[in-house]
C-alpha cells in the first residue's frame, strides 16, 4: 500500500492558495490558469477553507452571484478535511468518498506540504493495480516454464 508521501514525490510541485480577501474571480481564473479544480485558503499560512469549482457553481453561480464582487470567505468550504504523509491511498479514499469531496490537503503539523485530488489517488490504486498483475502473470508464466 502506498503512503502519501510517495504520491506526492511524483506529482508534479506547487500549492496554489488564495487569501479569504481575495475576490471568487481572481480564484477561478487562477485555478483556470493552473489547470486545477480547488484552492487552498490560507490565511496568513494557516489554513483555513478550500474553494472548489463546486462551492463556485453553487454558491455564486446557482445564486446569481457575481464573482468580481463575492470574496473567497464568503463560499468557501470551511470544514477542511485532511490527511498526513504517512497516510495510506485507500484511506483518503475512503475519507473522501465518505465525505463526498474530490480534494485533501497533506499537513504536516501545522503547515500544508501538499494537496491530493481524487484522481491522484485513482490513478495510484489502478497504477498499485497494474503492477499487482503483472507481478502475478510474471509469477504464472515463471511456475508453467518448470
Amino acid at each position: 500500500m502506498t503512503d502519501i508521501s510517495s504520491l506526492l514525490k511524483d506529482k508534479a510541485s506547487g500549492l496554489w492558495s488564495v487569501s479569504p480577501q481575495d475576490t471568487v474571480f481572481n480564484a477561478i481564473k487562477l485555478m483556470e490558469e493552473k489547470g486545477i479544480g480547488a484552492l487552498l485558503v490560507l490565511d496568513a499560512g494557516v489554513l483555513t477553507g478550500i474553494l472548489s469549482e463546486r462551492d463556485y457553481a453553487r454558491k455564486v453561480i446557482l445564486k446569481g452571484r457575481s464573482s468580481g464582487d463575492t470574496q473567497v470567505k464568503e463560499i468557501m468550504t470551511r470544514q477542511v478535511y485532511y490527511t498526513y504523509p504517512d497516510q495510506k491511498i485507500e484511506e483518503c479514499l475512503v475519507v473522501m468518498t465518505e465525505h463526498h469531496i474530490r480534494h485533501l490537503p497533506v499537513m504536516q503539523d501545522d503547515d500544508v506540504v501538499g494537496m491530493i485530488s481524487m484522481g491522484d489517488v485513482v490513478k495510484e490504486i489502478i497504477k498499485e493495480q497494474r503492477d499487482k498483475i503483472a507481478q502475478l502473470e510474471h509469477y504464472i508464466t515463471w511456475e508453467e516454464s518448470y
